[in-house]
Parts: C-alpha cells; sequence; structure tokens
C-alpha cells in the first residue's frame, strides 16, 4: 500500500478534501440549510414516541382509560406521520444536492480534460479518466445523501436518545450499554476493512475500464490476429482482482451485522433481567421498560448504519481526491496569447525549431523553412521523420522546446488559442467521426453552420452525389467512429468539415492513403478545389499526389535534408529523386 493510500484510509474524516467538496455547496446553501433542518428535527423526533407509549403505558394501560389510550394512539400515528414527511423531505432535499454537486463537478472535471494538450493522453488510459468523470463523481454524490449530513443525524439521534435514558434511569442505562465498547472496537475494525476494500475496487474499476476501452477500440486487431483468448485471459485476471477486492468487502459486512445483531440482543436480554426485576421489585414501570426497548432498537440501528456512513464519506472523499487529482493536473497548453488569428494571411514560418515528445530525445532537429500566403507546401519522408509533430506543433497540439514557429511574423504563442486553432484545418489520415449525423459530423454542433452551408460545401468538394444516395442523406447516421462508411467517405466528410469552417491555414495528413481509385479521384478534385487560396501543408508518401506543390521539403530523422519545387529536386538527384523511382517502378510493376 503506497503511504498516500495509507493517509487517506487511516482517516475517518479528511478535512482538507471535506472543505474542497464543500465549496460546491455554495450555490446550493438554501437546499443545505434544509437538508440539516430536517436532519436535526428527525434526531428530535426519534424521542418522542418511546416517551408517548412510556406515559401510555404507565398512565392510561396501567390505570385503565380507553377513551385516553385511544386519544394517545392516534397522536402515536400523527408524529409518525410528521416523521414519515420528515424523512421524505431529508432523503430528497439530501440526494438532490448530491446530484446538483456531482453535476456541476462533472462539468468541470470535463472541461479540465477537454484542455489538456495532447501529450497529457498519450500517458493516461482514457478509460482511466472515464472512471473519474462518471463513477468516481458519482460516489461523492453519496457524501451528501448517505455521508456527512446523515452522519450528523444519526450521531444526534444516538446522543439524544442516550441522554433520554439516563435521565430516566442511570442505572438501567449503564446496564443496557454494557456491550457498547465491543461494539464500537467491532466498528472500528469493520470501517477499516472495507475502506481498505473499497480503495482497492476504485483501483479495478480503473484498470477494467482502461482495459475495455482500450480492447473494444482495437477488436479488430484483437480479431485478426487471433488474440481472443489470450486478452480474454489478461481481463479475467483483472476482473478476478476486482471480484476479490468486492468479497472482502462482502466479507467485511458478513461479519459485522451478526456482530451487531448479537450485541443488540445481549442489550435486550440485559434491559429484561434488569428491567423484569425492577418491575418485579416495583422500582421500574413497565412503560419504562417498554421505552428502554424501543429505544435499544433506535440506537443500535444508527451505530450499525455509523460505520457503513463513515464508510461512504470515507469512500467518497477517496473518489474526490482521485477527481480533485485530475483538476489539479496543470497539463493544459498556455493560453496567454492576446492576437487574434482571424485576420492572419497565412505565411508560416519555422525558425531552427527543435522539438521532443520526453526529454531530449529530438523529434525534429534545427528545422526551417518558409510557406508564403496561398502556397502549398508538401512534407515528405519515411515514418517517424517528424512530418506529422510539424502539424501538431503548428496547431499548438504539443510546445517546441526551441526556436521559432510564426504566422504573419507573429510567434504563435502570442494568437489566443483558440482563435489560432479555429483558423487552421487539418484533415488527419484516421479520421475520427462521432456516432451522430453526417451533417452533425460536418458542423460540429455549431450553430452557426447551417445545413445550407454544409450542403454548398459537400457540392463544392465534390461530396454532394456519394451523401445523397446514402438514407437519409445528411440525415444519415454514420455510428460510432463512422463504421458504416468506407475509409474515402470518411475523409471526403473530413474535408467537407475544413472547407465549411474556411480555415487560413489547411493541413492534409496523409489524406490520400489507403483509398479506392475512384475515392482518390474526388479527393485529389476536394483537395485542388480545398488548397485554393489558402496556405496548404501536405503530408504525403504518395509523390504523384504533391507534385504541383510550390514546395518540397523532404525529411529524415527529423532534420530537412532537401528542399525545392518537384522539378528542382529531380534535378538534384537527392533522396527525393530515389523515392519517387522506387514509387513510380512499384505503381507500374502493379498496373503490370
Amino acid at each position: 500500500m503506497t503511504e498516500k493510500k495509507k493517509s487517506v484510509i487511516g482517516k475517518a474524516v479528511d478535512i482538507a478534501i471535506l472543505k474542497r467538496i464543500f465549496k460546491y455547496v455554495k450555490p446550493y446553501r438554501t437546499n443545505f440549510g434544509m437538508a440539516v433542518f430536517t436532519t436535526i428535527s428527525l434526531a428530535a423526533l426519534a424521542i418522542v414516541r418511546p416517551l408517548l407509549v412510556k406515559y401510555t403505558f404507565d398512565h392510561y394501560v396501567a390505570i385503565p382509560n380507553a377513551e385516553m389510550l385511544l386519544n394517545m394512539v392516534l397522536l402515536m400515528l400523527g408524529i409518525l406521520m410528521l416523521e414519515a414527511v420528515f424523512q421524505f423531505s431529508d432523503a430528497f432535499l439530501t440526494n438532490t444536492l448530491g446530484q446538483k454537486i456531482i453535476k456541476d463537478l462533472r462539468s468541470e472535471v470535463y472541461k479540465k480534460i477537454i484542455g489538456f494538450r495532447l501529450k497529457y493522453y498519450d500517458n493516461t488510459p482514457i478509460g482511466t479518466l472515464v472512471t473519474r468523470s462518471v463513477s468516481d463523481i458519482e460516489v461523492i454524490a453519496d457524501i451528501f445523501s448517505e455521508g456527512l449530513i446523515v452522519i450528523i443525524g444519526d450521531i444526534l439521534k444516538v446522543l439524544v436518545i442516550v441522554g433520554f435514558m439516563l435521565w430516566e434511569d442511570v442505572r438501567l442505562t449503564v446496564i443496557v450499554l454494557l456491550p457498547i465498547p465491543v461494539l464500537l472496537i467491532s466498528t472500528y475494525i469493520f470501517k477499516k476493512k472495507v475502506a481498505n476494500s473499497f480503495h482497492d475496487v476504485r483501483t479495478q474499476v480503473a484498470r477494467l475500464n482502461a482495459f475495455l476501452q482500450e480492447h473494444i477500440t482495437g477488436m479488430r486487431i484483437v480479431q485478426i490476429f487471433n488474440r481472443e483468448k489470450a486478452e480474454l485471459k489478461a481481463f479475467e485476471e483483472i476482473n478476478g482482482k476486482h471480484r476479490d477486492a468486492n468479497i472482502r468487502g462482502i466479507m467485511a459486512y458478513s461479519v459485522f451485522f451478526p456482530v451487531v445483531e448479537i450485541l443488540s440482543s445481549v442489550s435486550l436480554a440485559l434491559l429484561v433481567w434488569w428491567g423484569g426485576n425492577g418491575i418485579l421489585g416495583n422500582t421500574i414501570s413497565l412503560g419504562v421498560v417498554i421505552e428502554f426497548i424501543m429505544f435499544i432498537n433506535m440506537m443500535f440501528r444508527p451505530i450499525r448504519q455509523l460505520a457503513d456512513r463513515f464508510n461512504t464519506l470515507q469512500m467518497g472523499m477517496i473518489s474526490s481526491e482521485r477527481v480533485f487529482k485530475v483538476l489539479d493536473t496543470e497539463d493544459s497548453i498556455e493560453n496567454k496569447g492576446k492576437q487574434n488569428a482571424n485576420l492572419i494571411k497565412g505565411n508560416v514560418v519555422l525558425e531552427n525549431v527543435w522539438f521532443a515528445y520526453n526529454n531530449e530525445d529530438w523529434i525534429l532537429k534545427n528545422v526551417s523553412f518558409e510557406v508564403k500566403t496561398g502556397q502549398t507546401m508538401a512534407l515528405v519522408g519515411a515514418t517517424g521523420a517528424g512530418k506529422s509533430s510539424i502539424i501538431n506543433l503548428l496547431s499548438r497540439f504539443y510546445e517546441y522546446n526551441k526556436g521559432a514557429i510564426k504566422i504573419d511574423d507573429v510567434n504563435i504563442r502570442d494568437y489566443e488559442l483558440s482563435s489560432l486553432q479555429r483558423n487552421i484545418g487539418v484533415v488527419l489520415q484516421d479520421v475520427f467521426l462521432f456516432s451522430d449525423t453526417i451533417l452533425n459530423n460536418i458542423s460540429l454542433n455549431n450553430p452557426d453552420i447551417t445545413r445550407e452551408k454544409v450542403i454548398e460545401a459537400a457540392k463544392a468538394v465534390g461530396a454532394h452525389d456519394f451523401i445523397s444516395k446514402l438514407p437519409g442523406g445528411y440525415d444519415y447516421d454514420v455510428m460510432e467512429r463512422g463504421a458504416m462508411l468506407s475509409v474515402g467517405q470518411r475523409q471526403l466528410i473530413s474535408f467537407i468539415r475544413a472547407y465549411v469552417y474556411n480555415a487560413k491555414i489547411l493541413v492534409l495528413d496523409e489524406a490520400t492513403s489507403s483509398i479506392d481509385t475512384e475515392s482518390e479521384k474526388l479527393i485529389q478534385y476536394a483537395t485542388e478545389k480545398l488548397t485554393q487560396g489558402r496556405t496548404s501543408i501536405v503530408i504525403a508518401h504518395r509523390l504523384a499526389t504533391i507534385q504541383k506543390a510550390d514546395k518540397i521539403i523532404v525529411l529524415d530523422k527529423g532534420e530537412v535534408i532537401e528542399m525545392g519545387s518537384h522539378q528542382e529536386l529531380l534535378r538534384n538527384n537527392g533522396p527525393y529523386k530515389r523515392l519517387f523511382e522506387l514509387q513510380f517502378k512499384e505503381e507500374i510493376k502493379m498496373e503490370g
């Protein structure tokens, strides 16, 4: 067990975390105040019925009075109904408060998550973030619905009951409370065992979510390489640890609740013995004995539940700590720029740029080039040469380490981040589509982009015909990740998306790879339409698609080794020419 885990589990209440949680209560102070009022009222009402029962037996049963007996019974029913109203109000108010708070907290967490730079996601399993955003936050609601307020109410109820018992008969109270020290020791052990179990359960839930997220997304690879049995075995191992963690908690509950029942019965037996002798000796009334029987039942129930409540509170704080860890993570792209990028023309310059994802394991080394406004530049090189890294840096998905990247002679860090990214349109090789309609995947639910604009853009890039033939046309649901469309169709949709957002700088990352000939023709037409009048940076392995580029840069191991037009590079007899001839021969061979 880590030191951090020990520190959290070892405390009944972590004040620092609790204070932070209660900051989210401020907008709902009225709700919270009403919940506290109903909780205190329930504690006060708890003693009323036993007192009425005692009074009734001593005054209207021991000395028969049928009329007053009926009146007292009706009064007790009225008190019971009043308790029911307060119990309903208490449950409704505390649960409503919890749901309001976790709604705000979940929104804050999601806002934080979407602001993280991409490097954060390189090192953090998506399933873990899903756990933090959904189930961990859900547990925090229990702090209000089953935790702190209810704990206060239970403690108040026990104190009120014990106080009245002592006021009624000190010796009888001491006798019936003899099992309490054993109960308190049992409660402490139970709380500790369940807290440890819960921490393990939450850890295994996060592992399960991360595993399922990754492997369901990559199910095609699992099946292609016949890894079903191996992955099932790995899943069963995690699932088994999750089961074992839950069973440890179940074992603690299975032992604790019978212990409480036994101790409650012992207390009741002591009452019957001592109280019975008192009745026989006329030192205790029958009403007092019945009153104490009711008090014992009312006292042991909240004491038994207190252990559970404290564990609920602690579980909520452990989950809170996990959630706050996400909120406290500072891994966002710095956004201190003031320049508005909406008026950029698109002149892009890289000056001696160095970049590494980790430490000084350089991906880009001293890269310099310029793309003038309206020009098309192509990046060529083997996998890992640094082509995509340049795109990521230009869009500020990652930060360069040394040098400078400028647009219109202004450092990109001086532009306001959202306006910069809004004016750089990206068409990726692996197009991501949401489980939604084609229309919403193009507009991304932007109210400023109407259906008419989307249709106009689709016609402009030559994709309107294929969309119109789909069932429902622009309202066709592409399903998760666009599974209902071909690779070429998905890429055409990403072209429309880039077109309709009308970015000043366009980036095409491997946009014409892995598609059929017919789709390639459509995409080549879309590319010409899209790049017209825009500064464009094209990454491509297929050199035939970039011959018209104004400038071609050849990268190798993060360095620029050649630069020029297609014809200039062919005349240089360098790496570009060798790569071009190799591809040309392969295409001739494939056609033959």
